[in-house]
C-alpha cells in the first residue's frame, strides 16, 4: 500500500517527504522516481545506502545540480553513469567528469553532441585510446575531428571513419590510413568520392575488398567492378550483394566542410548521445 501511495500522482508532496524515509527500498525508490518529488525528498534519498535509490536519484530530471554533483562521484559505478544520462547535467558537472578516474564515465561524456569545445579539448588528450575513439566517433566539433586525424592509435581513427560529420578531405586521407581497420570501417560506413573509391576497390588488402563488396553503401558501379577481383570469395560477394541484406553500420549523411578554427558554432539545446 506504500508503494502505491509513493506511485500515486495524486500524493501530497509532504507524504512523499515522510516516505523518503519509509523503511522499504522499494518504495524510496518509486519516491526517487518522481519528477515531481520536492528537494526534500530527493536529497536524503540522494545519500541512501540503496544502491538503486541512488541511481534513480540519479536519472531523475528534477535532481538538483548540487545532488547531480555528489552523485557524479558515488562509490557505485551505475550511479554515476546515471549522471551522465540526465537531462539536467550541466556543464559544472561535466567539468567534473573530465577529471574522473572512470574511464565509462569519460566515455559517456565523450558521446555527448554539444559537449563544450574547452572540455571536449581535454577529451582530445584523454590518456584512454577509448575514450577518444569515443568522441571521434561521436563529436560534431570540427576543431575536435581535425585534432583526432593526428592520432596515433588506430582505434581512434577508426572512430573517424564512422564519424558522418568529417568532411570530403578527411574521408580522403582516412581511405588511405595505413591501418587496415581504419580503411574497414569507412568503407562499410559512409559514403566516398569516386576517386578514393576506385582507388579502394585495389586496395591491398582483401579485408578491405570484402568489405566494399558487402557495403551497403558503395555504389552499384564499384561493386559491379569487385566482381572480377582477383580473390573469388571478394568477387563472388559483390555478385551475390543483394541491397538491405548488409549488417554494415551504414551512416548516411550530407558530406559537410568544417569551418575554419576558431570559427563559432551554434549550440542548440544539448542532446546527449
Amino acid at each position: 500500500m506504500r508503494l502505491v501511495v509513493a506511485q500515486d500522482p495524486t500524493t501530497a508532496q509532504m507524504t512523499l517527504i515522510d516516505l523518503a524515509s519509509d523503511p522499504s527500498a522499494v518504495v524510496r525508490k518509486a519516491v526517487a522516481s518522481r519528477t515531481d518529488a520536492p528537494a526534500q525528498a530527493l536529497r536524503p534519498l540522494a545519500r541512501d545506502h540503496d544502491r538503486h535509490v541512488r541511481e534513480a536519484v540519479a536519472r531523475n530530471p528534477s535532481t538538483s545540480i548540487g545532488n547531480l554533483l555528489l552523485l557524479v562521484k558515488d562509490a557505485d559505478r551505475w550511479v554515476r553513469w546515471a549522471v551522465a544520462g540526465n537531462p539536467a547535467c550541466d556543464e559544472s558537472i561535466r567539468r567534473v567528469m573530465t577529471e574522473a578516474p572512470d574511464k565509462e564515465l569519460r566515455g559517456l561524456l565523450a558521446e555527448t553532441r554539444d559537449l563544450e569545445p574547452e572540455l571536449a579539448a581535454r577529451l582530445v588528450n584523454d590518456v584512454s585510446p577509448e575514450v577518444r575513439e569515443r568522441l571521434a566517433t561521436h563529436t560534431h566539433d570540427p576543431d575536435v575531428i581535425t585534432a583526432l586525424m593526428a592520432d596515433r592509435t588506430v582505434r581512434v581513427r577508426k572512430g573517424l571513419a564512422r564519424n558522418p560529420r568529417t568532411t570530403t578531405a578527411q574521408r580522403s586521407a582516412l581511405a588511405q590510413d595505413p591501418a587496415v581497420d581504419v580503411r574497414v570501417a569507412l568503407v562499410l560506413a559512409l559514403e566516398l568520392e569516386e576517386a578514393d573509391l576506385r582507388r579502394l576497390v585495389d586496395d591491398r588488402s582483401v579485408q578491405v575488398r570484402m568489405s566494399m563488396a558487402t557495403s551497403a553503401v558503395v555504389p552499384p558501379h564499384i561493386r559491379q567492378a569487385l566482381g572480377g577481383d582477383s580473390d573469388e570469395m571478394v568477387a563472388s560477394a559483390a555478385r551475390d550483394f543483394r541491397p538491405g541484406s548488409g549488417t554494415s553500420p551504414v551512416v548516411r549523411a550530407p558530406r559537410i566542410d568544417h569551418r575554419a578554427s576558431g570559427a563559432g558554432r551554434g549550440r542548440p539545446g544539448g542532446t546527449p548521445r
